[in-house]
């Protein structure tokens, strides 16, 4: 298993972090860490997918903030460098969001973008 990686590229918020750490407890499994990958596709070239995931691969990087861990492979990483990644519940929807520096333009929902 990876080491929790010292200096993050990305950050997660107190409320994302707290937010990880009930899903994970809702699933019976606290161990579970938050998976943000960056695939191709969504209406603006990429998307962001978020999923709770208990195994770590070899080009992943594990991050930990406020006691909940954060998982993203190496390809996902170079999209996402410097984002932020918070947690969200208002009146329009509860959901991550994510605040990326790479990003040249955005969908209208927020989970694809261009770089």
């Amino acid at each position: 298993m990876n080491q929790v990686v010292d200096a993050p590229l990305v950050q997660l918020t107190k409320s994302a972090a707290d937010r990880v750490i009930v899903l994970a407890a809702a699933e019976g499994n606290p161990a579970l860490m938050l998976r943000l990958a960056v695939s191709g596709g969504g209406c603006s070239g990429f998307s962001y997918g978020f999923s709770l995931d208990n195994a770590v691969t070899g080009d992943d990087k594990v991050y930990e903030f406020f006691g909940a861990k954060l998982v993203i492979d190496d390809v996902s990483l170079d999209l996402l460098k410097g984002s932020q990644i918070d947690y969200v519940d208002d009146l329009m929807a509860a959901s991550f969001r994510i605040s990326n520096p790479n990003a040249t333009s955005t969908c209208g929902c927020g989970t694809s973008f261009s770089a």
